[in-house]
């Protein structure tokens, strides 16, 4: 088959190993539930949704695999077991790492042969809509070697200098907001940049984007989404309820 007829094929990969103390004690953040559902089980039907992913990798604590997998096969998800097919859509779970970069690592390590594309979302990111998943893809099938969902800022930016002690901290600029953007998952890759990224990048990062930026090849923006916000504080998984309520109510979600 020759490269321009083969069909442009979608992996995503969802680092779901934090504890997400922000939250507050208890189970890991992803497994937290949301309407009576764990927010990984809302991350991987999201995934999913997208007619162009045919593969879903969770990957799970270091010590959670299991428990992992009971809880996807507990949620009637489509299919059957790990390793199957819920329609056009397959599912592995593999076990993370101790950092967000060494469990994205190990699920691109798991990944099969033949992936043109790689998403990477966050498990604690459970709303965000298909359209825009869909809008990531294309942009990488467009050429782009990494692409990132992002909205502009509502509110004034201060550059500060950080006081550990609590006490004020000194202003030191005030950047542009219109050249600012707020950053959200899935973020969309070409399988073998990412590879490479994750090969041959070391240092802290805060997300796989800027691991290519490190490479010094191009990230473009395509708009995200209001619901894509990331819930990391108690206040933010009342506000994802209300999100979902409002869903079942305007579209039977």
């Amino acid at each position: 088959m020759s490269d321009e007829s083969r069909t442009f094929r979608t992996a995503a990969v969802i680092p779901a190993a934090g504890r997400g103390v922000r939250l507050g004690p208890g189970a890991p953040k992803a497994l937290r539930a949301l309407n009576g559902t764990p927010m990984l089980i809302h991350a991987v039907r999201a995934m999913a949704a997208s007619r162009a992913v045919s593969l879903v990798v969770v990957v799970a604590p270091p010590d959670g695999e299991a428990e992992v997998k009971n809880l996807l096969a507990e949620h009637a998800l489509p299919g059957g077991p790990p390793g199957s097919s819920w329609g056009r859509t397959e599912y592995l779970v593999v076990p993370g790492g101790e950092s967000r970069q060494e469990s994205v690592r190990l699920g691109l390590d798991a990944l099969p042969p033949g992936f043109d594309a790689v998403l990477v979302h966050d498990a604690a990111r459970p709303l965000v809509p298909v359209d825009t998943v869909d809008a990531v893809i294309e942009a990488v099938r467009d050429g782009a070697p990494a692409v990132v969902p992002a909205l502009p800022l509502a509110d004034t930016v201060k550059q500060v200098e950080p006081r550990a002690d609590g006490s004020p901290e000194p202003v030191l600029a005030t950047p542009d907001r219109a050249t600012l953007r707020a950053v959200q998952t899935p973020q969309g890759f070409d399988h073998d940049t990412l590879v490479r990224a994750h090969a041959t990048v070391t240092g802290s990062v805060t997300d796989d984007a800027g691991m290519i930026e490190r490479l010094g090849l191009p990230v473009v923006v395509v708009p995200g989404h209001e619901e894509a916000f990331k819930v990391t504080r108690p206040l933010d998984l009342v506000l994802a309820e209300a999100v979902l309520a409002r869903r079942r109510a305007n579209d039977g979600f």
